[in-house]
């Protein structure tokens, strides 16, 4: 008897809203549960001997929060010269940490049964990252897996 074949394991599908944000040309969801806000480009502290993803610490009103690229962590190119990344604020476990995205978009509406496996296209660790897809009108809304991207 053979073991059954599993698909990589991605969090299952749920409908409800998420809050969208581009990262390098592409369209990424994560739970607006998750989301505490969304910031301006922060002043960020470098931390000496950190992982690559964690682009520094910074203030969020006296509460120290850790900063995670987001373009390092899915393996995208940096971003451009001169060009400010948008903070966006998740709270888990009861802890914040900061994503480092390139613009925030909208939240929307998301049908679970609009779920799909993630696209063949992605590799490497982006592919680790993305629960899946949902087709939106023209795009692709990768959802990412919040708690696998914070944790570096």
């Amino acid at each position: 008897m053979t073991a059954p074949t599993t698909a990589p394991t991605t969090a299952p599908a749920t409908g409800g809203q998420l809050a969208t944000f581009r990262l390098d040309g592409d369209l990424y969801g994560i739970e607006v549960e998750h989301v505490q806000e969304v910031l301006r480009s922060q002043q960020l502290t470098r931390v000496p001997l950190a992982p690559a993803a964690v682009a520094g610490l910074i203030n969020l009103r006296g509460q120290v929060v850790t900063a995670i690229e987001l373009r390092e962590r899915l393996g995208r190119p940096p971003r451009p010269e001169g060009t400010d990344a948008v903070v966006i604020v998740v709270r888990l476990h009861g802890e914040a940490v900061s994503l480092l995205v390139d613009s925030i978009a909208d939240v929307v509406d998301v049908d679970p049964t609009d779920f799909e496996a993630p696209p063949d296209t992605l590799e490497g660790q982006a592919r680790d990252l993305i629960r899946g897809a949902y087709k939106l009108r023209g795009q692709l809304l990768l959802a990412l897996d919040v708690q696998k991207a914070v944790s570096a």
